[in-house]
C-alpha cells in the first residue's frame, strides 16, 4: 500500500511540476539541470565539441604523414613553438596521438555516446519520470565537463601535453623528467582521467539502479528495448572495469611524485641510474588493458543497441532473435573482461598464456557474429525506410563486420606479433570501434533528434553526410591494412628515414586526402544539427511510427516526461508488420505497428514476448 501511495504521490508531484515547469530560472533549467533530457543534450553538445577537437588533431597528423618534408603555416598557427616555421616538432606528433586517442575513446565515444543516449532513453523507454538520482546525474555531467576542460587545458602547458601515447605506458608516463610531455601535461592527463572515471561511475550506477528499480507497470526485463539492455550492460561493464584504470592512474601518480616503484625498475637517464627497482611496466599494461578491452564494448554496445532499435523501426519488422540478442550482449560483457591479454602478445608474456587469450578472443567472435547475422536477417525482406538513421545503422553493421574480421587476425598471437604496432592495428580498431561507434552516435542523433529538440533534421543533408562519410571512412582505413601488412610502424611522425617505405608514401597521401574529405562531411552534419534546432520542421509525436514508450510522451519537454499517470506496458518493443496478422482488429487503419502501451487482444498472449 505504501508503494502505491508513493507512486501516486510521485505522479501528482510530476503532474504539478509539469504544469509549472516554465517557472524554472534559466540556470536551473539549462545549466544545473536535474532533468535527464537536458543532461543528455549537455553530454551530446560537449561530446560533439570534443569530437571536433579530436578530428582537428587527426588532420594535423595526416598533414604531417602525407607531406613530411613540406612546411604548413597552420602548424605554426595552431602549435606555436612546436610548429615553428611550419615544421611539426617530432615530440608534439606523439602528443597529438595521445590527446586525440584519449579524447575520441573516452570523451566522445564513451561519454558523448553512452552519456547522451543512456540519459535520454533509459527513463523514457522504461516509463520512468527521471533517473533514480537527478542530483547524481547532474554531478556526473559536470565532472565530465571539468575533466574535459582539464584535458584541453593540458594542450597549453609550456612543455607540451602528455606524450606517452593514449595508453600512457611507463616509463614515459611515470618519469616527469623523461621528455617534455612527461611533465605537467602528463599530470593534468592523470587528473583529468581520474575525474572522468568518477563521472563515469556515478553515471553507470545511476543507470543500473534506474533500470532495476524504476520500470513502469508491465515492463519486465524481457520487454525492455535492446537499447536499454545495451545501456544497462554497458553500465555494469563500466562499474567493473573503470576502477582498475583508476587504481593504475593513482599508482602512476605515486611513482611520479612520491618515489614509489610500482611500474619502474632499473631506469637510466643519460647514464644516470635512477633509484627505482622492483616495479614492472608490464603490470601497468595489465591494469590498463583490463579496462582497455572492456572499454571497446563500453563504446560499442550502446551503438549496437541504437542500431537494433533503428533497424527494427525502419525495416518495419520485429527484430530477429530478441532473446539471442540479449544473450549475445551478456556474453560479450562477460568475455570482454577475459581477453585483455591480446593487446600484450609482444610484451614477452608466456606463450601458454598467449594461447589462452587467443582462445577467449576468438570466442568473443561468436556473440558478435550473432548480432551481425541478426541485423542482416532483420533487414532481409523488410519494408526498408532509407532515412539517414537507417543508413548509418546499416553502415555500422558493415564496419562492425569488416573491422571484426581483422580482429580475428590480431586475436591470434602468432599472426599478431607480425603486424602489432603497425598501421594494421590502427585500421582495425578505428573501423571496429571508432567508425562503428560514431555511426551509432550519428544514427542515434538522426533518430532521436525529434525527441530531444522537437524538430526534424534535414534528410537530404543527412544523405550527403552519410555517403561522403561512408566512402571517406573506408578510403582512410582500408588502405591502412595494406601499409600495415607492409610493416609501416604507427606513431612515427615521418618514415622518410627508411627507404624501404618510400613506395608507401603515395598511399599515405591518398589516406590523407580521404581524411580531409571525410572531415568536411562532418561540417555538413554540424550545420544540419545547429540549423535544425532552430529552423527544422516541427516534429510530430511519433515521426518514425515506433513502438517504444518515449514516443508516447508529449513533444514539449516536461520534467517528469508524462502528464498524469505513467504508461502501462502490455507487450514487447518490436510489434511491427502486424497489418496482415489475425490480430489486426486492434491495428489502426494503415498502421503496421502496435505500441507497447496498447493492451493485448484475446489469443495474442502466446505470440507476445
Amino acid at each position: 500500500m505504501s508503494a502505491i501511495a508513493t507512486t501516486a504521490h510521485s505522479d501528482e508531484h510530476a503532474e504539478d511540476h509539469a504544469h509549472h515547469h516554465h517557472e524554472q530560472p534559466f540556470i536551473e533549467k539549462y545549466i544545473f539541470s536535474t532533468d535527464h533530457k537536458m543532461i543528455a543534450k549537455q553530454y551530446l553538445i560537449t561530446g560533439l565539441i570534443m569530437g571536433f577537437i579530436g578530428i582537428a588533431m587527426s588532420l594535423l597528423m595526416r598533414l604531417q604523414l602525407a607531406w613530411p618534408d613540406k612546411e604548413f603555416w597552420i602548424f605554426e598557427a595552431l602549435l606555436g613553438k612546436f610548429g615553428q616555421d611550419g615544421v611539426m616538432d617530432p615530440g608534439i606528433y606523439l602528443a597529438l596521438v595521445t590527446i586525440h586517442g584519449t579524447i575520441m575513446v573516452f570523451f566522445v565515444l564513451t561519454a558523448g555516446l553512452s552519456g547522451t543516449f543512456s540519459n535520454l532513453l533509459i527513463p523514457l523507454q522504461i516509463g520512468a519520470r527521471d533517473m533514480a538520482s537527478g542530483f547524481l546525474n547532474m554531478l556526473s555531467y559536470w565532472l565530465f565537463f571539468i575533466s574535459s576542460v582539464i584535458m584541453i587545458s593540458s594542450l597549453f602547458v609550456e612543455a607540451g601535453p602528455a606524450s606517452a601515447g593514449w595508453t600512457v605506458y611507463p616509463p614515459l608516463s611515470a618519469l616527469p623528467q623523461a621528455i617534455g610531455g612527461s611533465g605537467l601535461g602528463m599530470t593534468l592527463w592523470l587528473v583529468s582521467m581520474t575525474i572522468f572515471i568518477a563521472s563515469s561511475l556515478l553515471g553507470s550506477l545511476n543507470y543500473i539502479v534506474t533500470v532495476l528499480n524504476l520500470r513502469t507497470k508491465g515492463m519486465s526485463m524481457t520487454r525492455l528495448p535492446l537499447t536499454v539492455w545495451a545501456f544497462f550492460v554497458t553500465a555494469i561493464i563500466g562499474v567493473v572495469s573503470f576502477p582498475v584504470l583508476l587504481s593504475a592512474g593513482l599508482l602512476l601518480l605515486m611513482d611520479r611524485s612520491f618515489g614509489t616503484s610500482f611500474f619502474l625498475s632499473d631506469i637510466y637517464i643519460q647514464g644516470e641510474v635512477l633509484a627505482h627497482q622492483g616495479g614492472s611496466p608490464v603490470l601497468y599494461e595489465h591494469l590498463f588493458w583490463f579496462l582497455g578491452h572492456p572499454e571497446v564494448y563500453i563504446v560499442l554496445l550502446p551503438a549496437l543497441g541504437i542500431t537494433s532499435e533503428v533497424i527494427a523501426t525502419n525495416a518495419r519488422k520485429p527484430i530477429f532473435g530478441y532473446r539471442a540478442m540479449v544473450a549475445s550482449i551478456l556474453a560479450i560483457a562477460f568475455l570482454s573482461t577475459v581477453v585483455w591479454g591480446h593487446h600484450m602478445f609482444v610484451s614477452g608474456m608466456n606463450p601458454f598464456l598467449g594461447s589462452v587469450f587467443t582462445f577467449t578472443t576468438l570466442l568473443i567472435a561468436i556473440p558478435s557474429a550473432v548480432k551481425a547475422f541478426n541485423y542482416i536477417t532483420t533487414l532481409w525482406k523488410g519494408n526498408l525506410q532509407f532515412n539517414p538513421a537507417m543508413l548509418f545503422s546499416i553502415g555500422l553493421v558493415s564496419t562492425f563486420i569488416t573491422g571484426g574480421l581483422t580482429g580475428i587476425i590480431l586475436g591470434d598471437s602468432t599472426l599478431d606479433i607480425n603486424v602489432h604496432d603497425t598501421y594494421f592495428v590502427v585500421a582495425h580498431f578505428h573501423l571496429v570501434m571508432g567508425i562503428s561507434a560514431l555511426y551509432g552516435l550519428f544514427a542515434g542523433v538522426y533518430h532521436w533528434f525529434p525527441k530531444m529538440f522537437g524538430r526534424m533534421m534535414n534528410k537530404n543533408l543527412g544523405y550527403i553526410h552519410f555517403w561522403i562519410t561512408a566512402v571517406g571512412a573506408y578510403g582512410v582505413f582500408f588502405p591502412m591494412h595494406f601499409i600495415g601488412m607492409a610493416g609501416l610502424p604507427r606513431r612515427y611522425y615521418t618514415n622518410t628515414a627508411f627507404p624501404y617505405f618510400d613506395d608507401l608514401a603515395d598511399t599515405n597521401v591518398l589516406i590523407s586526402v580521404f581524411a580531409f574529405i571525410t572531415a568536411a562531411a562532418q561540417i555538413v552534419f554540424i550545420y544540419n544539427f545547429i540549423s535544425s534546432i532552430f529552423y527544422g520542421k516541427r516534429a510530430t509525436q511519433n515521426p518514425w511510427n515506433s513502438n517504444t514508450l518515449e514516443w508516447t510522451a508529449p513533444v514539449e519537454h516536461i520534467h517528469g516526461n508524462w502528464y498524469g499517470k505513467l504508461p502501462t506496458v502490455y507487450r514487447w518493443s518490436y510489434d511491427y508488420s502486424k497489418l496482415n496478422s489475425d490480430e489486426s482488429d486492434y491495428v489502426i487503419a494503415g498502421q503496421d505497428f502496435v505500441p507497447q502501451n496498447v493492451p493485448l487482444q484475446e489469443g495474442e498472449e502466446e505470440l507476445n514476448h
